[in-house]
């Protein structure tokens, strides 16, 4: 019998980063991760392969929608 893996639930600051899924035009590989609001600066948190590798991340974050940038 298969067990759910559990995900650990984590925090990030919602008023200084947002969300953001980094897609690639040339490839297609995706990368979810944070955006700094007033820096700019981009933290890869995790590549994201499948859908069920962005509900991951969803779950974990705790997030409902995810910002695409090419």
């Amino acid at each position: 019998m298969f067990r759910k893996k559990r995900i650990e639930k984590k925090t990030y600051d919602k008023e200084s980063l947002r969300p953001v899924l980094k897609c690639s035009i040339c490839n297609g590989e995706q990368v979810a991760g944070f955006r700094n609001i007033h820096t700019g600066k981009f933290e890869e948190i995790m590549l994201i392969r499948n859908e069920f590798d962005l509900n991951a991340f969803k779950e974990m974050y705790d997030i409902d929608t995810v910002v695409k940038e090419y």
